[in-house]
């Protein structure tokens, strides 16, 4: 049979995962792809050792396995009998074990998962700042949401409840009233949002206490 590479760029990329900041390979995949068995590719490492500095090649941890199980789904990682924890290889440690492979296949797929390596790094770098973007507009959304839960939790006190609903026909004074203790209660400032004031906002502005300011902003 003719030692060829069948498989496509796209499908390194999905073998190439993020772990303690590095894109990696587990062993057990790079073995597949270079045709030998995942202990005897290890094997090889571990007799050239020397080459294999951390940045290179290290062995997971059993938190770093649960959570990369939990990406990919319990049947794709699996210990296929062995009994200790899965290496997991750079880009440098996927070239190095092509050269102490010293096999054909090993040396043509070695350059393309490298270049699915270069690949992704490209990508990661031309979409950091929409990366940076979005976390940003996540932390604001957070902030937001918990200024709402604030609010929510301030009208559905004691304090501010009307029993009746603020606005509805026939209950103008209940209103009033609920408005004026919304006011009454500002602890640092008031900030309005309309269109049309007359004096019943304004006289309702000044029943603030006097260590409250009020804005009233003109959409």
């Amino acid at each position: 049979m003719e030692n060829k590479p069948t498989i496509s760029p796209m499908e390194i990329k999905n073998l190439i995962y993020t772990i303690r900041g590095k894109q990696v390979m587990l062993d057990s995949d790079l073995a597949s792809l270079y045709q030998v068995e995942t202990k005897n590719l290890n094997k090889a490492v571990k007799r050239n050792i020397e080459r294999f500095p951390v940045s290179f090649c290290f062995q997971l941890t059993e938190e770093e396995v649960e959570n990369l199980r939990f990406q990919i789904g319990t049947s794709s990682l699996s210990y296929g009998g062995r009994r200790y924890l899965p290496y997991v290889f750079t880009e440098q440690g996927v070239a190095m074990a092509s050269a102490i492979l010293r096999s054909d296949i090993a040396v043509k797929v070695s350059v393309e998962i490298m270049e699915a390596f270069v690949e992704m790094r490209r990508m990661l770098i031309s979409n950091a700042s929409l990366f940076h973007r979005l976390d940003n507009i996540e932390l604001k959304q957070l902030e937001a949401d918990q200024k709402f839960e604030e609010i929510f939790k301030a009208m559905e006190s004691d304090k501010l409840h009307s029993e009746k609903g603020i606005f509805y026909n026939g209950q103008v004074f209940d209103a009033y009233a609920f408005v004026a203790d919304i006011i009454r209660s500002a602890e640092s400032s008031i900030i309005l949002l309309d269109n049309y004031v007359d004096d019943t906002v304004l006289t309702l502005l000044g029943k603030r206490n006097d260590n409250v300011t009020a804005t009233v902003i003109f959409p």
